[in-house]
C-alpha cells in the first residue's frame, strides 16, 4: 500500500499546484466586493461546463456512491446517477429564468427576501447554509479519512492541509479562482476514475470474474429490480434534487455564465457528465462486493459499505491504482471545497448591506475573507470531532427536500405569498420527519401524536419523497388560494450590484 511519506508529498504536491493556480487566477488581488463574490457574465460554455462538474464532484463519490453500490446494487447504482444528474437538468430551466428576473443577483437568499420576506428568507438562509456548512465539513472529514485508510495519514494533518491550502486561494482570488481552479480539476476527475475502473476491474481478473462472483455471493446487486434498491436509488433522487436546488454553488455560475445559451447548454452537459461520473463511481461498490469482505448490514459493528472503495484498496492491488485514488480524491475534495467556501462567503456579503447601514466596499470584502475563515476553521474542527456528519448530511438534504420547490416556484408565480410558501415548506418537513429514521426516537417521544405514527422508512423514499412532494403539492395550493399579484420586476429593482461599476474584471476568452 501506499507509505505515509508518498501519500503526503503527493498531497502537498497537489495542494501547491492547485493553490499556485487559483492565485495566478486571482492575480492582482479582487479589489472589490462584487469581484469577489462574482465572475458575472465571464465563463464561457467550455468553462461553465467544467465548474458545473468539478464543483459537484466531491470526495463524497468515492464514499456514499460505493456505499449506495455495495448495499443495494445496480437498481441504487442508476438512482444516484438519476439523481445527481436531476439538479442539472432542472438549472437549464431556471437559470435562463434567474438571470431574467434578477439581472443583478447574487444569492438565492437575496432573492429569498425579496420575493417573499424576512421569515421566508430565515428559513431559507438557514437551511442552505447548513447544507453548505455541512458539504464542506463531510468533504473534509472524508479526504482525512480516506488518507488515514490508504496510507495511515494522520486525519487533522489532512484536514488542515487541504482546508488551509484551498481557503488561501479562495479567499484571495474569491469566485473567479475557483472557477479556474475547477477547469483543471474537471480534466482529471474523469481519466481519474476511469484509469481506477479498468485497474480495479483487472485486479480482480476482469468483467467476468465480476460477475460471477456477486452472482454466486449476492446476485440481489445485479438485479435492476431489486426492490429495496429502487427504494433506495428514488430517494437519493428526491434528496440530491432538493438539496441541489438551494445550494448557491450553483446561483453563483448561472450569473457566470456568459449569456442565457452559455448557462442553458452549459447545465445540458454537466447533467450527462455528473450523471456517468457518479454512475461509474457507484460501481465500485459492486466491485468492491466482489473483490473484499464487505458488510452492509448498518446494525452490525463491522460495517465498512461506507469505505468500501478503500476496503477493495487493502485488498494487495497495486499501488499505482491506491496512488490514483489518493490524487482523484485530493483533486474531488478541492474542486467541491473551494466552490462552497465561495457560496457560503457570497451568501453573506449579499446580505450585508441589509443588516448594516450602508457599509462601504471595503467591509463588504472584509466580511466576506473573514467569513469563509471562520468557516474553513469550523469545518475542519467538526471534520476532526463529529461522529454523526452523514446524518447532519441526511438532515440537510430533508431540509432542502422540503423548501426548494417553495422557494423556486416563486420565480414563475405571482400568487404565491412568503406565508403560503413558509408554511408548504414546514407542511414538507413535518411529512420527512415522520418517515426520517435517524430522528425516530425523538418524533414517537411527542405526546399522544408519537403513538398514532407511522413507522419511519429506513430506506429514505417516504422520508425525502414525501417532503418533497408535499411541499409541492402544498405549494401549488397555497398559490391557488392566494389573491396575492407579486410584480416580478421589483425584483430586478431591489436586488442590485454591490458596486457601480459596469464590469467586474473583464470576461473570458474561451470560445
Amino acid at each position: 500500500m501506499v507509505t505515509t511519506t508518498l501519500a503526503l508529498g503527493l498531497t502537498l504536491a497537489v495542494l501547491v499546484g492547485f493553490t499556485g493556480v487559483g492565485l495566478w487566477a486571482g492575480r492582482g488581488g479582487v479589489t472589490t466586493a462584487e469581484a469577489l463574490i462574482s465572475a458575472r457574465n465571464s465563463t464561457g460554455p467550455r468553462r461553465t461546463t467544467a465548474t458545473l462538474v468539478a464543483s459537484v464532484m466531491g470526495v463524497w463519490i468515492l464514499l456514499a456512491a460505493p456505499e449506495a453500490g455495495a448495499s443495494f446494487g445496480i437498481a441504487a447504482v442508476v438512482g444516484y446517477a438519476i439523481g445527481e444528474a436531476l439538479p442539472m437538468a432542472a438549472y437549464a430551466k431556471l437559470g435562463p429564468r434567474i438571470r431574467s428576473v434578477i439581472p443583478e443577483g447574487h444569492s438565492l437568499t437575496e432573492y429569498a427576501h425579496a420575493r417573499y420576506g424576512p421569515a421566508m428568507y430565515l428559513f431559507v438562509l438557514l437551511v442552505s447554509g447548513l447544507y453548505m456548512f455541512v458539504f464542506v465539513a463531510a468533504e473534509l472529514t472524508g479526504i482525512a479519512s480516506a488518507l488515514s485508510l490508504v496510507a495511515d495519514v494522520p486525519q487533522y494533518q489532512t484536514a488542515i492541509l487541504v482546508g488551509g491550502f484551498v481557503l488561501l486561494y479562495t479567499s484571495h482570488g474569491g469566485l473567479r479562482a475557483s472557477i479556474v481552479t475547477d477547469s483543471v480539476q474537471a480534466v482529471l476527475v474523469g481519466p481519474l476514475l476511469v484509469a481506477t475502473l479498468i485497474g480495479a476491474v483487472l485486479a480482480l481478473g476482469g468483467p467476468g470474474a465480476i460477475v460471477t462472483t456477486v452472482q454466486t455471493s449476492q446476485p440481489h446487486l445485479l438485479d435492476p429490480g431489486f426492490w429495496p434498491g429502487l427504494q433506495f436509488g428514488l430517494a437519493l433522487a428526491f434528496a440530491i434534487l432538493g438539496a441541489e436546488l438551494i445550494n448557491q454553488t450553483w446561483w453563483q455560475r448561472i450569473y457566470a455564465g456568459r449569456d442565457d445559451a452559455t448557462v442553458r447548454s452549459g447545465f445540458q452537459r454537466a447533467t450527462v457528465l455528473n450523471g456517468l461520473i457518479v454512475f461509474v463511481a457507484a460501481l465500485f461498490g459492486i466491485l468492491a462486493v466482489a473483490g473484499a469482505d464487505i458488510v452492509t448490514d448498518p446494525t452490525s459493528g463491522a460495517y465498512n459499505a461506507d469505505i468500501a472503495l478503500f476496503v477493495l484498496l487493502e485488498t494487495a492491488f497495486p499501488e499505482w491504482i491506491a496512488l490514483a485514488v489518493v490524487l482523484l480524491a485530493l483533486v474531488l475534495v478541492m474542486s467541491s471545497t473551494d466552490s462552497l467556501f465561495n457560496a457560503l462567503a457570497s451568501v453573506v456579503t449579499a446580505d450585508l448591506p441589509r443588516v448594516m447601514d450602508a457599509p462601504d466596499d471595503r467591509t463588504l470584502r472584509i466580511g466576506a475573507r473573514l467569513l469563509t475563515v471562520i468557516v474553513a476553521l469550523a469545518a475542519i474542527y467538526v471534520s476532526l470531532r463529529a461522529r454523526s456528519v452523514l446524518r447532519l448530511f441526511f438532515l440537510a438534504d430533508l431540509l432542502g427536500a422540503a423548501v426548494a420547490v417553495p422557494l423556486l416556484y416563486g420565480l414563475y408565480s405571482r400568487a404565491l405569498t412568503g406565508r403560503g410558501a413558509l408554511v408548504a415548506s414546514l407542511c414538507g418537513l413535518a411529512v420527512g420527519l415522520i418517515f426520517f429514521p435517524d430522528f425516530a426516537g425523538l418524533v414517537r417521544s411527542i405526546p399522544v401524536l408519537g403513538s398514532v405514527l407511522p413507522a419511519p422508512d429506513q430506506l429514505y423514499l417516504r422520508a425525502f419523497g414525501g417532503a418533497f412532494l408535499t411541499s409541492s403539492v402544498a405549494t401549488v395550493v397555497a398559490a391557488r388560494v392566494s389573491s396575492a399579484t407579486f410584480d416580478h420586476d421589483m425584483l430586478a429593482t431591489e436586488i442590485r450590484r454591490l458596486d457601480d461599476t459596469a464590469t467586474d474584471g473583464g470576461t473570458d476568452r474561451e470560445a
